[in-house]
């Protein structure tokens, strides 16, 4: 399970898609894919979650690795390579972004 908290030591990823409600499903049917074949079984995975907004026209994947390395090393993978290419044929755009937690609020 994803658990966002300042204390995690490794890399968060987020990435954003610029989607049509047209392409959302099948991006999202990839994605799922991705995550359930390849990504979730590299070295360093942590966890990850895909998120659709209700206008079915962004997708946002959220990622924890223990280190960016591993999240880089996964994204080199030919397996990899050939699904971003075909993910991001469906996409206006997308964008993988590193980050930082910086700091949380829970109820």
């Amino acid at each position: 399970m994803t658990r966002i908290d300042k204390e995690f030591s490794g890399q968060t990823v987020i990435c954003t898609f610029d989607v049509s409600p047209g392409t959302a499903h099948d991006v999202l049917e990839a994605l799922s894919q991705a995550y359930d074949q390849v990504i979730s079984r590299q070295p360093g995975y942590v966890s990850g979650a895909i998120h659709l907004n209700d206008a079915q026209t962004r997708i946002c994947t959220y990622s924890q690795w223990q280190d960016r390395r591993d999240y880089q090393a996964m994204l080199r993978t030919p397996e990899m390579r050939e699904r971003n290419r075909t993910i991001h044929a469906m996409c206006r755009h997308f964008e993988p972004v590193m980050y930082e937690v910086v700091e949380t609020w829970a109820s």
